[in-house]
């Protein structure tokens, strides 16, 4: 301990020996941290979350998603779609804005909770939400087009289940009425013989029936929102009030630190140079 205590001692001196040095190194980083601070253009961060959207008439084995997980991750990173939500805002793919975005497109995927967490940074606030809904809508856009066919194909499905299970109900009432009309007393040979004809026939019209009623009820199912639901945003775009960049607590944090740092070795460097 008196071993250390000396040494903190012997570097305090030479701290307070060549407190220039030690001043001029601080002032270095702290005037560089002030100009920073005054010339580097402002910016605010936007955060969207994107669920993905589903298909639940998807053939089993299949994922169900409209797009898998991962595609949509890398769909959100290719630079052909960002130039898409670009152009959809009005900001040319050359432009500073648009280098700004791509450069700051950070995306968290949840694939548990079937959600991906978007953020991206603008000049102004107004433009990173309109950028962060640009991306939104943009996806949902994409994803109504592949959904198109597999929705229009299951509706057609339940419409053909319906129609046939409508037709097979018909049946088995004109059934019913035959076997019913053969079984009166006084009916002659011919309406017991329909009748008894039209009793076997029930028997494979109501398995029909409930073949037909069980594919509807599984098709209504798969379609209805718990299983088919578009691409969505969950919550509203979050844009915090203050602005992202430059951070002055940060700033100015970082540069206390370094600014001890390179005027503590500046002192050093100027106390090992005199004893030469």
């Amino acid at each position: 301990m008196k071993q250390d205590d000396i040494y903190l001692i012997d570097i305090w001196r030479i701290l307070v020996r060549e407190w220039k040095w030690f001043a001029f190194g601080l002032l270095i980083v702290l005037a560089a941290a002030f100009i920073y601070s005054r010339s580097a253009k402002p910016q605010w961060e936007a955060t969207a979350w994107i669920q993905v959207g589903q298909v639940g008439v998807a053939p089993m084995g299949q994922d169900p998603k409209i797009e898998p997980f991962q595609r949509v991750i890398m769909r959100l990173q290719t630079v052909a779609f960002q130039n898409d939500v670009l152009k959809n805002v009005g900001i040319p793919v050359d432009a500073p804005e648009a280098q700004l975005y791509r450069k700051s497109v950070k995306l968290e995927p949840d694939p548990y909770a079937n959600l991906i967490k978007v953020s991206m940074r603008a000049r102004s606030s107004q433009l990173a939400m309109q950028l962060a809904s640009a991306t939104v809508v943009q996806l949902q856009a994409i994803h109504q087009r592949i959904e198109e066919l597999p929705l229009k194909l299951a509706h057609e499905r339940l419409d053909e289940v319906q129609t046939e299970l409508q037709n097979s109900l018909v049946d088995r009432g004109r059934l019913q009425q035959i076997a019913m009309a053969g079984s009166k007393d006084g009916a002659d040979s011919k309406h017991v013989e329909n009748a008894a004809l039209a009793t076997m026939l029930l028997a494979s019209k109501d398995d029909a029936i409930r073949i037909l009623q069980g594919a509807r009820g599984d098709l209504l199912n798969r379609l209805s929102p718990n299983y088919t639901y578009d691409t969505s945003q969950p919550w509203p775009v979050y844009v915090p009030a203050k602005q992202a960049s430059p951070n002055a607590a940060l700033i100015w944090g970082a540069a206390l630190f370094f600014g001890l740092f390179l005027g503590g070795a500046a002192a050093l460097a100027r106390n090992a140079y005199r004893r030469l």
